[in-house]
């Protein structure tokens, strides 16, 4: 490896290649799948010079030189892997991404959640995206069961404390209220691991729907799930409030709602039949339990159109 001053650590050199991002890069070099020279390499401090040093990569050599960084935006679709690759063979956000380029998703979004997702070759925009440091705003829209009143409501904006630190959102306000569920709209500024399921989980509140519609000023409002569109890199950095050196800029780019706040203070028409949504008859629908719920749910249905189907033909041939 090179011992000159124009040096750059290798986790860098991966993700600026467009492997994948810098903190992913880091899991590869800890896992022994990168190799430099020849030689394999375990140390996140390695550094290499960028026109000397040969770095592969799970066998493959890659070249930052030969680099051109894409940015796509996508919609993605409910029940699909956020994932390059899934083992266990469902549906991933590339199966809906045809181009020979290799990108990879910028952060995660759940097997059942929704909603804007960005992926790129850029590794180091996409960890200025993704890092806390940098305070870039992630919206939410989340429908949960129930009805949302003023205990809820103050309970979710009070964040919860876990073993990693407190989680808490930046706002929260209810958008659109239906005659058993609620619409939320979540702000987030750090967006950790699952940050609103765990909210809501730990205030007892259950999740139908999540969607991500925004990062910072970019929404993904005319992109139909499954569907993507080519961004510049000055459109995505504009959007994020960051410079052309990837710099946050003062005024910091959010993403503005055309969806009015609904008091609750008082119970509307709508959902006076609604039970709260910290219902404990509303756990049944719980990640894990969703599917079981959902089945039981249809054979009791089709159960009961059988037995009306069959009470129709008697009262015919009776007749």
């Amino acid at each position: 490896m090179s011992q000159d001053q124009n040096l750059m650590r290798l986790q860098k050199y991966i993700a600026d290649c467009g492997v994948t991002s810098r903190r992913k890069a880091e899991d590869l070099i800890v896992q022994g799948r990168v190799r430099v020279n020849g030689k394999k390499v375990t140390e996140l401090g390695t550094k290499v010079d960028a026109e000397l040093d040969a770095v592969m990569v799970d066998g493959q050599p890659i070249d930052l030189m030969a680099v051109d960084h894409l940015y796509l935006l996508m919609n993605k679709p409910r029940s699909v892997m956020t994932t390059v690759s899934d083992p266990e063979g469902r549906k991933t956000v590339m199966d809906f991404v045809p181009i020979k380029t290799r990108v990879f998703p910028v952060g995660r979004l759940d097997y059942l959640s929704e909603g804007l997702l960005l992926l790129t070759n850029d590794g180091e925009l996409a960890n200025k995206i993704i890092h806390p440091s940098f305070g870039i705003v992630k919206t939410y829209e989340v429908k949960v069961f129930g009805r949302v009143n003023e205990l809820v409501l103050k309970n979710l904006r009070s964040g919860i404390n876990t073993s990693d630190g407190v989680l808490k959102p930046k706002s929260v306000r209810v958008i659109e209220q239906l005659p058993n569920k609620t619409w939320l709209e979540f702000r987030l500024e750090e967006g950790k691991n699952r940050e609103i399921r765990k909210i809501c989980e730990g205030h007892g509140v259950i999740i139908d729907k999540l969607k991500r519609v925004a990062i910072g000023g970019l929404s993904v409002d005319g992109i139909a799930p499954g569907n993507w569109v080519y961004l510049t890199k000055s459109e995505l950095l504009k959007s994020m409030g960051l410079n052309k050196k990837g710099h946050k800029l003062p005024q910091v780019s959010e993403y503005q709602s055309d969806k009015k706040s609904i008091s609750v203070k008082t119970i509307s028409k709508k959902q006076k039949d609604a039970k709260p949504a910290n219902a404990r008859e509303y756990s049944r629908y719980r990640k894990e339990e969703y599917y079981e719920t959902l089945r039981i749910q249809k054979e009791a249905q089709a159960k009961r159109d059988l037995e009306k189907k069959k009470e129709s033909g008697a009262r015919t041939i009776s007749r």
